[in-house]
């Protein structure tokens, strides 16, 4: 088959489209799918540069979100959610999504509601899922509440922004262009900062005299801390991942002074770790999904042999929204 492969740790140039690359075997409770489209997450990057926090044994296929239709299934055990041959589904790996084929546990992959386009599905799969888990499981975001997302244009950023509209807050995101506020307004944001402006923790004072109830944040980096003040007393912080490239120390009498509590959030684990909690919420998402009330947004979209162009593009903080390739 053909696979993008990583044979040395670096940036996106180290990935190269290979063919002839051994298809994975089919095992019991797994299923194999044939790709037809897959997303590109910062995770990625960080993984092909040997940065992430679990490191991937050489040589490897990166990718960790895509959808596509499963050609075969193994043995379903008890406990695992059985999908049929011919099913539409998305899914979520560690590595593994830049290729033609892959085989993954079947708890893994959720079959798609009728008429669901698969390209939007890749799109949708771990940014939605992992915004939504957020907010309402970790976060416990309730309507009316004061939400702040950092990092607003990328791909999860504009997905918490949507959800949590959707969900009844309102929402102030935080990002770096106006390009990538406009973004973030036509999914619901109600209020734009750009923090290349001035001083973020300034811009949240005005922007919110009365505090903020909960911060998603991706990001990390110098932005965690000016957020983590914004909250009121009792607030909730959550942290998705660091693709500001640096993780961020706070102060913990911050956390004392202010009440707040401070939750991380990783998707895999909670995927791998609390499998019925994720169904469940899973097919909530799904009926959002199904009535358009949720939906990926797309900025770039490569073919398959441009797989490494389209890591670049993550890699150099372009994207905003979903960047897809395609077969």
């Amino acid at each position: 088959m053909r696979a993008a492969v990583v044979r040395e740790y670096g940036t996106s140039e180290v990935v190269r489209v290979e063919d002839g690359y051994p298809a994975p075997p089919i095992q019991p409770r797994t299923v194999r799918v044939r790709i037809a489209a897959a997303a590109v997450n910062f995770s990625d990057v960080l993984i092909t540069a040997g940065k992430y926090q679990m490191p991937a044994p050489l040589p490897f296929i990166p990718g960790s979100e895509y959808s596509g239709t499963v050609v075969e299934v193994g043995e379903v055990g008890e406990g695992v959610t059985s999908v049929a041959v011919g099913d539409q589904v998305l899914g979520a790996v560690f590595i593994g999504a830049f290729a033609e084929e892959i085989v993954a546990e079947a708890s893994t992959v959720t079959k798609l509601p009728e008429g669901v386009d698969l390209q939007k599905a890749a799109a949708f799969g771990v940014a939605h899922r992992t915004a939504f888990h957020a907010l309402r499981g970790f976060a416990r975001i309730q309507p009316g509440e004061e939400l702040v997302v950092l990092g607003a244009g990328g791909g999860v950023g504009l997905a918490a922004v949507q959800l949590g509209a959707v969900l009844g807050a309102r929402v102030t995101a935080v990002a770096s262009s106006a390009e990538k506020l406009e973004a973030a307004r036509s999914v619901g944001a109600a209020a734009l900062l750009n923090y290349k402006d001035g001083d973020l923790r300034q811009q949240l004072k005005v922007a919110l005299p009365g505090g903020a109830d909960v911060v998603i944040d991706p990001v990390g980096g110098a932005l965690s801390e000016p957020a983590l003040r914004s909250l009121r007393w009792r607030g909730r912080f959550v942290t998705l991942g660091y693709a500001g490239g640096e993780i961020p120390r706070i102060p913990l009498n911050l956390v004392l002074l202010k009440g707040v509590a401070v939750t991380g959030f990783q998707f895999i684990d909670y995927l791998t770790r609390a499998p019925a909690e994720m169904a469940e919420g899973d097919a909530q998402l799904m009926q959002l999904l199904a009535a358009g009330k949720a939906v990926p947004q797309i900025g770039a979209s490569f073919a398959f042999e441009d797989v490494a162009a389209a890591m670049k593009h993550v890699e150099d903080g372009r994207a905003i929204g979903k960047v897809l390739v395609t077969f």
